[in-house]
């Protein structure tokens, strides 16, 4: 999930990142009947979820290369940020042009349902450091597959320059995630709760330079991907706003709000290629904390 600041709207990869390369850590199906038979996301069968998984890694597949657009400055900016359209993002960033500015980030959502055609469709929710100036990120969060008109839920880390490490496939609709990524000089501790079925909660700690990973910003996103071979996904649609709430940052040793952060924040509205309507739309802050995404249209 990289996005190059001066756009906003860099292509990238299943709330996945650029070069994905899932490894797996995959959560044991709670039910595992024959063949494709389901009922219900925690009746999806071991045969099924593979395919899933390996369609997702086939189609999002693609150079370690980021491929970046232009950025989309918009109208009606807010007191409190600075509005700015994304081909693939909506949410919030707060960023700065110093290195190691951030050292922590986190947020909490509830997993968005979302309603699935025949077409694929992917949909993701996350809170990172870095990827709105630069091209490393370190996030987690939860994906939202449509595969074959089934919706598969995921969560997982990615950590630059490892590739997207899928946690737990027994994500559900509903599931309360809270979610945080700690820098500690070149450490990284990477985590996610799922509250509502632990066994899709993480921890994991890796390191970056000091040069390679800048942390010149934090974002609280959802994210449609990119497809290697035909380019930025269709959002998949949510039935119901995706509800960020209890984000917090630390930057320069104070930890703070959204929108008490002294630098530049950023509002992203995610927009379709012509820049003429929304995709997600982005609400204003509720005590510079919170915030919706608003599923509006798929392309």
């Amino acid at each position: 999930m990289r996005v190059s600041r001066a756009l906003l709207a860099g292509v990238s990869a299943v709330a996945l990142g650029g070069g994905l390369a899932i490894s797996m850590a995959v959560a044991t199906p709670r039910s595992v009947p024959a063949g494709h038979a389901v009922t219900g996301h925690a009746h999806l069968t071991a045969k099924f979820l593979s395919e899933a998984r390996a369609a997702l890694i086939k189609d999002l597949r693609r150079p370690d290369t980021a491929q970046y657009v232009s950025g989309l400055p918009r109208a009606g900016t807010r007191a409190d940020s600075t509005a700015v359209g994304s081909f693939n993002w909506a949410g919030y960033a707060d960023t700065s042009t110093t290195a190691q500015k951030f050292t922590k980030v986190s947020g909490a959502w509830k997993v968005p349902a979302v309603t699935c055609t025949s077409e694929d469709r992917v949909t993701s929710e996350w809170v990172g450091l870095d990827g709105a100036t630069t091209s490393t990120v370190e996030q987690d969060g939860t994906s939202s597959q449509c595969f074959e008109g089934t919706a598969i839920y995921y969560s997982w880390y990615e950590l630059y320059p490892a590739g997207t490490v899928e946690v737990g496939t027994t994500v559900a609709a509903g599931d309360s995630i809270s979610a945080s990524v700690t820098r500690n000089s070149t450490s990284y501790t990477l985590k996610l709760t799922d509250s509502t079925h632990s066994a899709n909660s993480f921890s994991h700690t890796a390191t970056c330079a000091l040069a390679t990973c800048l942390d010149e910003s934090a974002e609280w996103i959802t994210e449609r991907p990119a497809y290697s071979t035909t380019g930025i996904v269709p959002e998949a649609q949510f039935k119901t706003a995706v509800a960020f709430s209890a984000a917090s940052v630390t930057a320069g040793g104070k930890t703070t709000t959204i929108s008490g952060y002294s630098g530049t924040v950023d509002d992203i509205t995610c927009v379709d290629s012509t820049d003429t309507y929304d995709i997600v739309a982005t609400s204003a802050l509720t005590g510079g904390n919170a915030f919706t995404n608003t599923w509006k249209n798929s392309y």
